[in-house]
């Protein structure tokens, strides 16, 4: 979205638009309220107006009050607060829709809890597969779910469930069997068959063995991608959200961000990562530049181009500089030779791509900083910002390279704590040293590097007050007290404020039009029932958001509040 150039004066009572006379009344005006800007010269200010999508004015009650005119909308905030819209530098809105459609298994927390649900899918589904996902790895002994199980769950038809960190996969037997799986099929590149002691598939597959049961799935239609999207969107707005970045998008996908762009029913802002075929590697950049040309728009922007450079540590496909205690020898495998990420980001980066990688393991973030680091003295930073996404284990001697590189930190705070995945797979693999340097995020923020923050929803919630709890404490967000996981990577407020507003608008190439809340910049903005400053930090995650505006558009109200 464009929009002309306007300059900005001081005026008694907050800064305005510059302009002949008395200004234009504004269609929109916030007022009474404790508003936080996010903008260092102006923290603070009680009233805010809106007009033609842009906010105009920031400042005091009486100094709003020349913008008010017969036909212009009062929001009466009666002390609540108002902040920019929240950016989420890292989720899955389409597939996470999708999956609230089918099994959805994303909120079962017990063993009982998940078997009972996909019994349940079992006898409400109708379709020739059951499919869904959400089911987490801690629920079964190495994360290994068996697919005897499932047989006793699922035994009329195949089945085949992701987990919640989208890089395992459920299967029964009828799966395995309708994809020829068996216990002489090797284990893909980059992908492994779980198998049990005679050798036979266990019934979990990780990474690319899942696409050996996922292509016998049956195909999605456009409208089914529409409609995740839809219910990805409305549960974006209902949590503040009003930039997003798709984490992985294939065509389908990104057609229907487009389609709904078009239809005026996008309800936030996209920067959509287009999935990178790695096998074919350079040679698939024309393709992707082919989508970014047909899928763009007023909302959408397919500018960015993801790569998988590792797995997860939880399945021990993470790439790891330092091999996991409970495989000697063994240090997971990168998806992608250093040396083709590094052609791969040069001609990317030489497209005009932003190169958002997923990297958990710390030899696949040292691999994509050389890459950057690379192709920074190719055009002295020239190119677009990019994205390492996820950082969940950084060697100390790369966390400055974020800052001296530009490249941008986007974090997942809501898995900066103990839970069941830490606990039981994560440091056992790893061992108290390495574990200290689980989610440094504020070792990184000390460095001075941009530093975003996104959900990876449906892995976990996209509610981003509930992570900037997290960030805050590190501890589980339904507990009010207890000691902090590796307390030193705790920040503030102020900063992960910072990181889901003016953090994610640098991630986004967006920080002129976005992110805060100034005076030219798009009116994208959310009201909280309660002063996050005022909240005891134990309660954050439970603040209700009670609007949320995009462009000056409203896109979510929480039924029960009224402004006038």
């Amino acid at each position: 979205m464009t929009t002309p150039v306007r300059s900005v004066v001081a005026v008694a009572g907050g800064v305005l638009l510059a302009g002949c006379g008395a200004p234009t009344p504004a269609e929109l005006v916030f007022q009474h309220g404790a508003v936080y800007t996010v903008d260092s010269t102006q923290p603070w200010a009680e009233a805010v107006a809106v007009h033609d999508g842009r906010i105009v004015f920031v400042g005091s009650d009486t100094g709003v009050a020349r913008w008010i005119g017969a036909a212009t909308r009062i929001v009466d905030l009666q002390g609540h607060m108002l902040l920019p819209g929240f950016h989420d530098t890292h989720v899955h809105p389409v597939t996470g829709g999708i999956e609230l459609g089918e099994c959805d298994l994303n909120e079962m927390t017990t063993r009982a809890a998940l078997v009972a649900a996909v019994r349940a899918c079992a006898g409400r589904l109708t379709g020739p597969w059951v499919r869904g996902g959400g089911w987490q790895l801690p629920l079964f002994p190495g994360g290994n779910a068996s697919r005897h199980l499932l047989d006793s769950l699922v035994p009329d038809r195949p089945a085949y469930l992701s987990s919640a960190d989208g890089h395992s996969a459920w299967v029964n037997s009828r799966a395995l069997a309708a994809a020829g799986i068996d216990p002489t099929t090797p284990d893909p590149e980059n992908g492994r068959i779980i198998r049990d002691a005679s050798g036979a598939p266990s019934g979990t597959l990780r990474e690319t063995a899942m696409g050996l049961v996922a292509a016998r799935l049956p195909p999605r239609t456009d409208a089914e991608y529409l409609d995740g999207l839809r219910r990805g969107l409305a549960r974006a707005a209902q949590y503040g959200i009003t930039t997003l970045h798709e984490a992985s998008a294939s065509e389908a996908i990104v057609r229907a961000y487009h389609a709904a762009d078009t239809s005026g029913a996008l309800t936030a802002r996209a920067i959509v990562s287009l999935r990178v075929d790695l096998p074919k590697g350079t040679a698939d950049i024309p393709r992707l530049a082919e989508l970014r040309a047909r899928y763009g728009g007023r909302l959408v922007r397919p500018v960015a181009a993801k790569i998988f450079a590792d797995g997860v540590i939880e399945g021990q496909t993470a790439a790891l500089l330092e091999a996991y205690l409970d495989r000697p020898g063994y240090r997971g495998e990168l998806n992608v030779h250093p040396d083709t990420l590094m052609a791969l980001v040069h001609a990317l980066d030489s497209a005009g791509f932003k190169v958002h990688v997923h990297a958990i393991g710390d030899r696949a973030i040292r691999v994509a900083l050389d890459a950057f680091a690379r192709q920074r003295e190719r055009d002295d930073g020239r190119g677009p910002r990019h994205i390492l996404a996820h950082i969940q284990l950084i060697d100390p001697a790369d966390i400055p390279r974020f800052a001296a590189l530009g490249v941008v930190a986007s974090f997942q705070p809501l898995w900066a704590y103990a839970d069941t995945y830490i606990r039981d797979l994560t440091e056992p693999r790893l061992g108290p040293a390495r574990s200290r340097w689980l989610y440094p995020i504020g070792s990184v923020v000390r460095t001075g590097a941009i530093v975003a923050a996104g959900s990876d929803w449906s892995v976990t919630s996209m509610n981003p007050l509930r992570a900037m709890q997290v960030a805050i404490t590190r501890r589980d967000p339904d507990l009010t007290d207890g000691p902090a996981w590796i307390p030193d990577e705790r920040v503030d407020l102020t900063t992960i404020l910072r990181a889901y507003t003016l953090g994610g608008a640098y991630a986004a190439d967006a920080e002129a039009t976005s992110g805060s809340i100034e005076v030219g910049k798009a009116a994208d903005l959310v009201v909280l029932e309660r002063n996050l400053f005022e909240v005891p930090v134990a309660e954050l995650h439970a603040v209700r958001v009670l609007l949320t505006v995009l462009a000056g558009w409203e896109v979510y109200r929480d039924p029960g509040w009224r402004d006038e």
